[in-house]
């Protein structure tokens, strides 16, 4: 295999020392070395055309015939000019166009269309030029253009000064919780998917022309519904468990979702707990301003006789909570391409992911119906016992059981 970067420096140090048949033979005997696909890796490296190293592959193999040796080189500076020197102003050009047309120029040629090469080069003889697709490509090229998508730079909110010092207070409680024993779980709801078969993203190997056929359309089917998937991931012991609901996506299917884990996970795994700490987004079914799920976590509490402390990410940066990457992406790996075609399917497939160091997630339906909508009146939120902390309580939280257990 040649290492492309000995190749350029090869190709640089020698082309600017040799003519114009010289350069020829030099870069057609680097791609003989190369084998299959040399002549395509030298024309990518040196910028010089296929057709010129195939012409110089060919004087190598006529190589013995005498003729060749009287063979003139054309004088320094001959050849095709450059098509800078052909048509003045074409680079300035190229760069008006595409820069108008990044500032939103009203007046840009290019304001409603692609900026591919083909429509550039069209555009450019709007105003008088002719350059091919391909010579545009290359000018860009040369120019220090690149082809880039977009970016999610931009932050529609401001960010919050006590950002990074909010991710510094969950860690320190995290690991702080970790070393007394207490579970740690990162909650969220995934994606809300539709179930029946539709196009699902991702690919996967099947025999030639037998990939899954699915529907022309991706409207939900009354009859199958929807499933939303709510995710509990343990931190420290690499574990998932996720519930499967199909009515809503409410603070009561989160607190369930969490009792259920306790049932089946929690209380095996932490049969000395007396509190457990939540990390989650700020908004959503457990958002930090959301009454209903402060007054349903309170009756958990009451039930599991648990202290329950909640840390919520700051807006804007639900991407940090560890769920997402942790679990919640290898549950969309192990599904992609595959039509989520029922409730049971989507089941078995998230029961048999594997995360991190193998460990399967356990995984349950909740059929249970959930209305939405449930208001809090201020007397049942006061009746809440709930504990803010001194750093941003808005974000940070203890509810305490209540010994009477009384909603």
């Amino acid at each position: 295999m040649i290492n492309d970067n000995a190749l350029k420096m090869r190709i640089d140090t020698m082309l600017p020392e040799l003519n114009e048949r010289q350069r020829r033979l030099f870069l057609a005997a680097e791609a003989k070395a190369i084998g299959y696909g040399g002549i395509t890796q030298v024309s990518k490296i040196s910028g010089v055309s296929r057709v010129t190293i195939t012409q110089g592959i060919n004087d190598l193999n006529d190589s013995g015939n005498e003729e060749m040796e009287l063979i003139e080189c054309r004088r320094r500076g001959g050849g095709r000019k450059p098509v800078e020197l052909k048509q003045p102003g074409i680079c300035e050009a190229i760069e008006s166009l595409i820069e108008a047309h990044t500032k939103g120029d009203p007046m840009a040629l290019l304001l409603w269309t692609s900026k591919s090469v083909r429509n550039i080069s069209s555009s450019l003889k709007e105003k008088g030029f002719s350059a091919s697709h391909v010579l545009v490509a290359g000018m860009l090229k040369a120019m220090g253009y690149t082809l880039q998508a977009d970016r999610k730079d931009i932050a529609i909110n401001i960010q919050h000064p006590d950002r990074n010092a909010q991710f510094e207070y969950i860690n320190e409680k995290a690991k702080l919780a970790y070393s007394k024993g207490i579970p740690v779980l990162s909650i969220d709801a995934k994606k809300k998917e539709k179930i029946g078969n539709f196009t699902n993203k991702g690919r996967e190997y099947h025999k030639k022309g037998l990939g899954p056929k699915v529907l022309d359309h991706d409207f939900p089917l009354k009859e199958l519904g929807n499933a939303i998937p709510y995710g509990i991931y343990d931190i420290f012991k690499n574990q998932g468990f996720v519930s499967v609901g199909i009515s809503a996506d409410t603070a009561e299917f989160a607190v369930q979702t969490l009792r259920k884990w306790w049932q089946m996970v929690g209380v095996k795994s932490y049969p000395k707990a007396k509190e457990m700490l939540i990390t989650a987004d700020s908004g959503g079914s457990n958002g930090s301003r959301v009454r209903l799920w402060k007054a349903e976590l309170q009756i958990l509490a009451d039930e599991l006789k648990l202290k329950i402390t909640v840390l919520h990410f700051p807006p804007g940066t639900s991407k940090w909570n560890k769920i997402e990457h942790r679990l919640f992406s290898f549950i969309s790996k192990n599904w992609r391409g595959r039509p989520l075609v029922s409730l049971a399917l989507i089941v078995n497939l998230i029961g048999s992911t594997k995360i991190g160091n193998g460990n399967k997630i356990d995984c349950i339906i909740d059929k249970q119906e959930y209305e939405r909508g449930i208001e809090i009146t201020d007397e049942e939120f006061d009746a809440i016992k709930l504990k803010p902390h001194e750093f941003h309580g808005e974000w940070n939280y203890t509810i305490l059981p209540r010994k009477n257990n009384h909603k």
